[in-house]
């Protein structure tokens, strides 16, 4: 008998010592801007989003365990890298994602590649991140500036707004928004007729209004977002801009905005998305389950690729039977077709772009809204062959050729 529990206790011992040798363990670092004007396209609700996709991933695998933890960058490219090198080399985070930033998520781009480890960029819309600026720690997820500006911009043109001025946030993010959006308005056969740049989490808009109003152009480009383009407009319509015949063009609007602008000061916004809250059952479903902590909020695309970002580099964790290091996790990453509730089927280029579709809405009239949250009209698909800058022009290190 003591021979049989002796042998019950050895085969015991050794089960348990092979399932914690196969116990997967990761750590995940959500960065975002807490607290200001990029707070409700990010922030909380890209924590909640992590919440969600660690919670779903782990229940369906349990042999892997994630730690997730969360920072606010204050839209400062400083505290931004500082966060992240105490991630890496104290906290021992494997992978941070968001960053709602453009000036803050190249600098911790560059911190990535420094630290070998991974970076999913959901907030941020730079697309010289898959361009100039690209590294082979860094994948893009979400959308970007020629993505927005091939959408809207393109559509603006092609419906008559062919003369612009641009708006702009003054940092990397707003530069190269306009950059992309001009590039497009010009290769259509529009004219840019000027521009005029803003402080970052501007409260007062209207001298620059006033120098857009006075342009005379038919299309005032938005080249901001967050609380920026919600002043902006709402200072717009106060100055009868849009009464006056100029239209105005939100360069990247987010349901979060036309949210707290209201369908009648939002209707009729041109806008591009790479996901909408209540485009067919799944996200509707989704959204249900993070509104448990986002009470009286609308999830953002960017809430949506901090899920569908996480999910997939996990899924690339588990088929390396841990995390790696970086460069070794973002090429599985790219080897996998990503597949997510949110996104569906999709890839990850050379460069770094997660490749999706794209869709052009516009902001509905109160009237033709049905419930809350039901912003938009759909005006086309933009397939993701389309949607996004070639692989050949964007000057990515990486690309070969």
């Amino acid at each position: 008998m003591k021979r049989v529990m002796g042998l019950a206790a050895l085969a015991a011992a050794l089960a348990c010592g092979t399932a914690q040798a196969q116990q997967v363990t990761v750590k995940i670092g959500v960065l975002s801007d807490m607290s200001s004007l990029y707070s409700d396209i990010g922030g909380p609700g890209s924590v909640a989003a992590a919440k969600m996709a660690i919670a779903d991933f782990t229940a369906a695998n349990k042999d892997v365990k994630v730690d997730m933890v969360s920072a606010d960058h204050q839209n400062k490219p400083d505290v931004g890298t500082t966060i992240a090198n105490q991630w890496f080399d104290v906290d021992k985070v494997d992978m941070v994602i968001d960053v709602p930033n453009s000036g803050v998520a190249l600098a911790v781009s560059q911190v990535a590649a420094n630290k070998n480890k991974v970076f999913i960029v959901s907030g941020a819309a730079a697309s010289d991140l898959t361009g100039p600026k690209c590294n082979a720690n860094t994948v893009h997820w979400t959308y970007d500036t020629w993505m927005l500006a091939n959408g809207t911009g393109k559509a603006m043109v092609k419906t008559g707004g062919d003369s612009w001025f641009f708006l702009t946030a003054d940092y990397a993010f707003g530069h190269a928004l306009e950059r992309d959006t001009a590039a497009v308005v010009e290769a259509n056969g529009g004219k840019v007729l000027g521009k005029v740049r803003h402080p970052l989490n501007t409260n007062d808009f209207s001298s620059f209004l006033l120098q857009a109003q006075s342009s005379k152009a038919k299309v005032i480009g938005l080249a901001n977002a967050g609380g920026d383009t919600i002043n902006s407009i709402k200072q717009a319509a106060e100055f009868g801009i849009v009464k006056g015949g100029q239209k105005l063009a939100g360069l990247l609007v987010f349901a979060s905005d036309v949210n707290a602008l209201g369908l009648q000061t939002a209707q009729g916004l041109s806008l591009t998305e790479t996901w909408y809250w209540d485009a067919n059952d799944t996200n509707r479903n989704w959204t249900k389950r993070w509104q448990q902590e986002r009470q009286g909020k609308f999830p953002t695309m960017i809430h949506a690729g901090v899920y569908a970002g996480i999910t997939h580099y996990l899924k690339a964790v588990v088929a390396m039977k841990g995390p790696a290091d970086g460069k070794t996790a973002v090429a599985k990453m790219k080897e996998m077709p990503t597949d997510d509730p949110l996104f569906g089927k999709g890839t990850i280029r050379a460069d770094g772009r997660k490749i999706h579709d794209a869709y052009l809405f516009e902001a509905k009239a109160p009237a033709d809204s049905k419930h809350p949250g039901d912003f938009y009209n759909l005006r086309a698909t933009i397939p993701a062959a389309e949607a996004f800058r070639p692989l050949k022009d964007g000057g990515c290190s990486l690309v070969s050729g």
